[in-house]
């Protein structure tokens, strides 16, 4: 199933519970929260005081992206805040396959996150234990990028990787993902759509989530 991962990076946080109530009213799934340090990217968002803050205002899964150094040190307080999902940088992890069951030894869905330069196969070890691969579709580290073309190969390639292992990992894309390029990523294979910019605009969010969904499950994944 297609699913609408709302990035929160675009909602007005002066008004964030009714943000997310309305995407979600549009048909938004999961609330995507971008953590970023200032380190590994170059902008500095969100920690785990703002996840627990959220969790008493939805039901809904919190996916946290985590664009830091170390993740390590912080995946306990984020499963202590609530956090439903995970997603680290190979770039990130010293020993990538230990990091990734950390996360599920917390009780959370373990995802690794593929920058547009980072090879597919450098995850191919670890797929047999991640719910989701998440592919950066722009350079991570601010909303409202262009998306990046090449893309679309690379969530084709991880769509025939799961085909071939018989693995049931979802593909994740988050970066420059509109109305103009959502059909594009759906035929190719992704089914966690993140979406930011094109969702939260004021009096709009509803109808822009509504609106975003119909034309991603419109669109025809292409048979493996």
């Amino acid at each position: 199933m297609i699913e609408l991962a709302f990035s929160i990076l675009a909602a007005d946080f002066a008004h964030l519970a009714d943000e997310i109530a309305r995407a979600e009213r549009g048909g938004g799934t999961i609330v995507h929260v971008d953590v970023m340090d200032g380190h590994f990217v170059p902008n500095i968002t969100f920690g785990p005081p703002v996840v627990a803050a959220i969790r008493p205002i939805t039901k809904l899964p919190l996916d946290c992206h985590l664009m830091i150094e170390d993740p390590d040190r912080f995946i306990p307080a984020f499963a202590a805040a609530g956090a439903d999902m995970v997603s680290v940088h190979v770039e990130a992890c010293r020993h990538l396959n230990r990091t990734l069951q950390f996360i599920a030894d917390h009780e959370m869905k373990a995802g690794v996150v593929l920058n547009p330069a980072t090879p597919v196969d450098m995850v191919f070890e670890v797929l047999p234990m991640v719910h989701h691969v998440l592919v950066m579709s722009v350079n991570p580290g601010f909303g409202g990028q262009k998306f990046l073309p090449r893309s679309v190969d690379r969530i084709d390639h991880l769509r025939r990787l799961r085909h071939d292992l018989g693995l049931k990992f979802r593909i994740e894309v988050d970066g420059g993902i509109g109305h103009d390029t959502v059909a594009e990523v759906v035929h190719a294979g992704a089914d966690m759509l993140v979406a930011g910019s094109a969702i939260f605009e004021p009096g709009k969010t509803e109808h822009n989530a509504r609106e975003f969904l119909h034309l991603a499950r419109s669109a025809t994944s292409r048979t493996a």
